[in-house]
């Protein structure tokens, strides 16, 4: 697949073209993680279901992990919309440029738990910010995979409150409402994208990063950071974005088979994050690093750390946008 993604420039994106009733329908499913990683076996699941049904029909190939060919995890925003992949998916904090709306649910400790987080993302938040990106960006949106909740981790020391945090560089997404929170909480926010993570961490120009266990353990972090504090501060959430010329183009067949597909490797992706992210923090201790868990009064000295961001959001987002997210 090497062959098909060899130059990492937008201009050489190959645009859509109506095939030939005698030529396989070209699908290419991409993504930005390890072949072994939950959301790579997700994106073979939509593969091996779609080819099931459609056999020789159609040209299935996989790009697991489009840093290994030089590009950048940001970059799979242009290949979907420009049609280099048909299909991958992408942390909504890198839509926010383009679609502000999404910085909504990148707002700090929105929901108590996974299932609530699942039910609003699965209802009509994610409805909401479906039609935002749609209306907007070269997509069909056919659902939401999860990242679940962000921890921080550093080289540093221990973090019980937002006092451990002062000064503390810590790596950022592209979001302004994560880099507000960071600032809220004493730290020094620095977008590095996923491929610049590691050699960030391993050189010191960030002292602290923040991602699901599993994440952090994905990208070997933890064998540079010792201190790891389960904050639950951000639910992080990676949606399913396909080239709408590609997908609009398709048989009803084809689309039906493509939408059910999707939702079935939701519900794995979902399911066996469970088991990852136990996974990682047994990694994380067998490496030697420690895993502090906040207690009550400690995780709410963090809440209202970041209160002001609420106030400030109220000026940037519709009423009935924040009232989506219980605001």
């Amino acid at each position: 697949m090497a062959g098909d993604l060899a130059a990492p420039t937008r201009s050489s994106a190959q645009q859509t073209v109506p095939l030939r009733a005698n030529q396989p329908i070209r699908i290419r499913l991409g993504g930005y993680g390890p072949p072994s990683s939950g959301f790579s076996l997700a994106l073979k699941r939509i593969g091996e279901r779609v080819k099931a049904r459609f056999g020789d029909e159609i040209d299935l190939k996989y790009v697991y992990n489009i840093l290994d060919v030089g590009y950048r995890a940001d970059d799979i925003n242009w290949l979907v919309e420009d049609g280099f992949l048909t299909l991958g998916y992408q942390s909504s904090n890198y839509f926010t440029e383009r679609v502000p709306e999404l910085g909504v649910a990148d707002l700090p400790f929105l929901f108590p738990d996974v299932k609530v987080a699942r039910g609003a993302m699965d209802g009509r938040l994610g409805q909401v910010l479906t039609a935002k990106l749609e209306a907007v960006m070269n997509y069909r949106i056919l659902g939401y995979f999860e990242s679940a909740f962000s921890q921080v981790s550093n080289r540093l020391r221990p973090i019980r409150t937002p006092a451990d945090m002062q000064r503390m560089r810590i790596r950022a997404r592209p979001s302004k409402v994560q880099m507000r929170t960071f600032e809220l909480l004493g730290a020094e926010p620095k977008f590095l994208d996923v491929s610049e993570l590691i050699e960030g961490v391993k050189a010191g120009a960030v002292d602290a990063q923040e991602n699901p266990f599993t994440t952090t353990v994905t990208y070997g972090v933890h064998k540079f950071h010792r201190f790891h504090t389960a904050t639950n501060h951000f639910y992080l959430f990676r949606p399913i974005i396909l080239h709408r010329p590609s997908f609009d183009s398709w048989s009803q067949q084809l689309q039906e088979e493509m939408r059910a597909a999707v939702q079935e490797a939701i519900v794995f992706q979902r399911e066996l994050h469970v088991k990852e992210d136990d996974d990682a923090m047994a990694a994380i201790r067998n490496e030697g690093g420690e895993i502090v868990q906040l207690t009550a009064a400690e995780h709410e000295s963090f809440v209202r750390a970041v209160t002001p961001i609420y106030g400030e959001a109220r000026s940037v987002y519709g009423r009935d946008l924040l009232g989506l997210v219980g605001l």
